[in-house]
């Protein structure tokens, strides 16, 4: 069993799987693999990101994850499906991306 750890930007898309205790196995993402620029946070290239990263940890015998998603990026939604379809029974995907309670303090009012 594992975790993978997806954080999808708008700039780019982040895979790290990792064992039960959090150490990392190993990880990949859009532009290690050779995508540049507006490239880098498409659906085709999170999916491939994904391939790359189990290609690096398919040696230690993992069969079960559970996915953590991070980040609003085009890339998230075809990364799960992408860990979905490499062979991995996905025991649960869970959403923890940050979201502000109130939010920054507003400057102050500007007077003339």
């Amino acid at each position: 069993m594992g975790r993978a750890y997806v954080q999808a930007t708008y700039n780019n898309t982040m895979i790290s799987i990792t064992d039960q205790s959090g150490n990392v196995l190993g990880w990949s993402s859009a532009g290690h693999i050779g995508f540049k620029g507006p490239k880098k946070s498409t659906p085709y290239a999170a999916s491939l990101t994904v391939k790359d990263a189990l290609s690096k940890v398919q040696d230690t015998g993992l069969q079960q994850i559970d996915v953590f998603v991070k980040g609003v990026g085009s890339g998230r939604e075809s990364a799960i499906r992408a860990l979905g379809t490499q062979g991995l029974t996905i025991l649960s995907i869970k959403d923890i991306t940050p979201i502000p309670h109130n939010g920054c303090r507003p400057p102050k009012v500007r007077r003339v």
